[in-house]
């Protein structure tokens, strides 16, 4: 796996880090990862579908009309393959 080093980081953004990893119980490193995926968008693109894909089943199921029900298998390779 690549490395990354990071030259002359100001004091207040590893501060920050540090902080939002404790809170996450994650170590800095991890915590770094998550921030540059949620940065890059990296990561929010599949739980959002999933969010709209279940907001759409929830609203689907309240009005009565469950006959057409996604396959899950197809559902899970889509969102793997993103």
């Amino acid at each position: 796996m690549p490395h990354l080093q990071v030259r002359d980081l100001p004091a207040h953004i590893y501060q920050k880090i540090a902080a939002l990893a404790k809170t996450e119980r994650r170590s800095i490193a991890q915590q770094t990862i998550v921030l540059l995926e949620r940065g890059l968008q990296l990561s929010s693109q599949p739980v959002r579908h999933r969010q709209q894909l279940l907001a759409h089943l929830i609203l689907e199921s309240r009005s009565g009309n469950t006959a057409i029900l996604p396959d899950p298998v197809s559902l899970i390779r889509e969102d793997r393959e993103r």
